[in-house]
């Protein structure tokens, strides 16, 4: 069932969630729970793409964003796979230590995914839980009868995820390193040589993703593509002036001094945004806009996508005014 708030005298404006059974809860490994959720009447979920996120909607206002890690043609179902993190942000532990089968909670429509390579190589580098958004991308691929791709998986001891690829393990495309006993993987020696139509994705802890984002330095952006579980430090434009941020469904307006910000001020204004990492790197808070134009500091969107989108928790803008529809 999807909901509908009002956004002005005549024009509803839909909720981007929808409202969803926690069917499922296991382990794999230890510190790792995999949920299944569902329609609660049983409908198809809205379709998704390889490598797409999705939104969790969880107790006190917390929302976290997690790779789904079914196959896209599985719509019945959402897959998402987390991790307990002790010293994160307070979603992990409740989903670990308060979130049971049966609970409904608020998901939101899947976004986002990942530009495969229809010919060339794919090459995954994933560390630990970071295989997660891979793991949808190898189900298609192995469903579609491709061949073209590698996962280089490293972890602490067992993989955690790893009953979901046999089909790709058994087809020896899988490769594992358990950092435990063995080194993790050269990722630039891993990389050379994969041809001119190859793309390269990692996910994984920072020092991973460094040594990959220098292997591929010199790939065009269309060919590598980074996701992070934490978010960069943000350098704020110098000399930051102040500007209005107009919500163009309301009409209302409100003054962004610079040591405010932009996020804080939308949550002053009670927009209806949802705010997942709060650091450019998720994409919960994507907003179009038609005034401008911001200043682009996330990590997520395209250079075609930012000329009609923004990432508002990180944005700043360059003009007198920011004009959102919202």
């Amino acid at each position: 069932m999807w909901a509908t708030l009002s956004a002005g005298r005549d024009m509803p404006k839909p909720i981007k969630h929808l409202q969803a059974v926690v069917r499922e809860i296991d382990e794999p490994l230890p510190g790792v729970k995999r949920l299944v959720l569902t329609d609660q009447d049983g409908w198809r979920l809205p379709a998704f793409r390889p490598g797409a996120h999705i939104d969790l909607h969880l107790a006190n206002g917390l929302v976290r964003t997690y790779s789904l890690c079914n196959d896209p043609a599985d719509c019945r179902r959402y897959v998402v796979a987390i991790k307990r993190e002790e010293q994160g942000r307070g979603g992990s532990r409740h989903i670990h230590d308060e979130l049971c089968a049966g609970q409904v909670i608020g998901v939101s429509v899947p976004r986002s995914g990942l530009e495969l390579s229809p010919t060339g190589m794919n090459i995954f580098v994933a560390g630990g839980i970071g295989v997660t958004p891979f793991v949808s991308a190898i189900l298609a691929l192995e469903r579609e009868g491709k061949s073209n791709y590698e996962l280089h998986w490293a972890s602490m001891g067992e993989p955690s995820l790893i009953d979901m690829l046999e089909p790709a393990v058994q087809g020896g495309r899988v490769h594992l390193y358990n950092t435990l006993e063995a080194s993790p993987p050269d990722i630039r020696s891993i990389v050379e040589g994969s041809g001119p139509d190859a793309k390269a994705f990692c996910c994984g802890p920072t020092g991973m993703l460094d040594a990959f984002e220098s292997a591929v330095a010199e790939w065009p952006e269309s060919r590598k593509h980074v996701e992070r579980f934490t978010a960069p430090k943000l350098v704020p434009t110098l000399n930051a002036q102040p500007y209005s941020v107009v919500l163009a469904r309301s009409g209302r307006e409100m003054e962004v001094r610079p040591e405010v910000g932009l996020l804080a001020t939308l949550e002053a204004m009670d927009a209806d945004i949802s705010v997942s990492c709060a650091g450019g790197i998720c994409g919960a808070c994507r907003t179009r806009w038609t005034e401008g134009p911001p200043i682009h500091h996330d990590r997520v969107l395209s250079a075609q996508e930012r000329a009609h989108e923004v990432i508002v928790c990180v944005a700043e803008c360059a003009g007198p005014r920011l004009v959102l529809d919202l």
